[in-house]
């Protein structure tokens, strides 16, 4: 994947792809977000990333710190958002906004004709990221079913 370097006002934002080196700091990111939950176990969920695309695991870096990451998909018919995340003393200075611009110019390149994302309902800040963004809820339920159990 090429380098991109984005220009975020006076800020220099490298989005990149994700390099091994990268883990334990992208973990850190994810934690300080609230992004990590007992059922889904980073270190499997970064895994499983790289045997799948694992140039669409992108990060965010700032003064050689990782201050932002996005994970990515598309399986023919939607595109799917995961991981979006900016530190939080980096918040509502554009970044997420640039991810997801980034993301949206590589699906439609793709052909991908819609994005899918899960929010859970009580992130009230995000739901209203997203609806800044473009996004609108959709009337559906999302369902999952486990196949792994990570704990």
């Amino acid at each position: 994947m090429k380098r991109e370097w984005i220009d975020l006002m006076d800020t220099d934002l490298l989005i990149r792809a994700f390099e091994e080196q990268d883990r334990e700091e992208l973990i850190s990111l994810w934690k300080s977000c609230g992004l990590t939950v007992p059922q889904n176990d980073p270190n499997k969920d970064i895994d499983r990333k790289l045997n799948a695309n694992a140039e669409w695991l992108l990060v965010g870096v700032h003064d050689g710190a990782i201050i932002a990451s996005a994970m990515y998909g598309y399986d023919g018919h939607r595109g799917w958002i995961n991981y979006l995340s900016v530190a939080p003393d980096q918040r509502h200075s554009g970044i997420g906004r640039k991810l997801v611009e980034a993301i949206e110019i590589r699906l439609l390149d793709l052909g991908c004709p819609k994005i899918n994302i899960q929010v859970r309902s009580s992130n009230a800040g995000v739901i209203e990221f997203y609806e800044k963004a473009g996004f609108s809820t959709d009337d559906v339920i999302s369902m999952g079913k486990r196949l792994i159990d990570d704990e």
